[in-house]
């Protein structure tokens, strides 16, 4: 039986002066809203796009608080990444956890492992494992920074530079939305910044363990996530708007 082929890390279709100016454009970008909001705070899955933000953020000095949503489901690797991270520069990440009776009250309707029975029950576990806890994370803040980009779903293909996230009743910034994939990897491989793991094993989108797996060569890259739900929209709700 023949291994499957899965994704791997795409090359680079930039020059070194056209990665350059990108470069230069994400750490302005960054400087700027940390100059115009008084709280700006950073949601980091460790995954490639949140790794240059942060990797970005720590050379500009910009004024960003950055955390994690710590949902009690994530792989090893990603776990073990926020410290690879914190280490690397120099910073600490706050851990925002779900809490336990948020987790029990799903697990009590749908079972641990509920999610997999449909949509519903997937909401309702991203709700109290991530939407929640991101909420809280939020609560002061004026505005936040994703990591998001147009390329990397049909959901995402009108994303801006900034948006009114009114669901919280702040600014939402996405400074990478018109950066491609092979930019992504071009400048982690400039800059020599630290890569989640699991990128090297198949899985260009990284989420929660059970929810996860390797994508084949030529799939969509959010495909490996959420992939027993027959939908084109594959998020979890962290990003949705009224």
């Amino acid at each position: 039986m023949i291994a499957p082929d899965f994704w791997s890390i795409p090359p680079s279709a930039l020059t070194p002066d056209e990665l350059a100016q990108k470069s230069a454009a994400l750490k302005q970008r960054l400087a700027d809203i940390s100059t115009l909001f008084s709280d700006v705070r950073f949601a980091t899955s460790l995954a490639a796009e949140d790794m240059v933000i942060t990797d970005a953020i720590t050379k500009t000095g910009a004024k960003i608080k950055l955390f994690t949503l710590a949902t009690g489901r994530l792989h090893q690797e990603t776990v073990d990444m926020v410290k690879t991270t914190e280490g690397q520069y120099g910073i600490s990440i706050e851990k925002i956890y779900p809490k336990d009776d948020d987790v029990q009250a799903f697990i009590d309707q749908y079972g641990v492992n509920g999610f997999y029975d449909g949509e519903e029950p997937k909401k309702a576990c991203c709700g109290a494992r991530k939407i929640k806890p991101l909420n809280a994370a939020l609560l002061g803040a004026d505005a936040w920074i994703t990591g998001q980009r147009r390329e990397q779903s049909i959901t995402r293909t009108e994303l801006n530079l900034e948006e009114l996230d009114d669901v919280r009743g702040i600014a939402k910034f996405n400074p990478l939305f018109d950066w491609s994939e092979s930019d992504i990897w071009a400048h982690i491989k400039q800059e020599n910044i630290p890569i989640h793991p699991l990128h090297l094993k198949g899985y260009p989108s990284i989420g929660c363990e059970p929810c996860t797996r390797q994508v084949k060569k030529g799939e969509d890259i959010r495909a490996g996530r959420w992939w027993w739900l027959q939908s084109d929209s594959k998020e979890c709700g962290l990003h949705l708007n009224k």
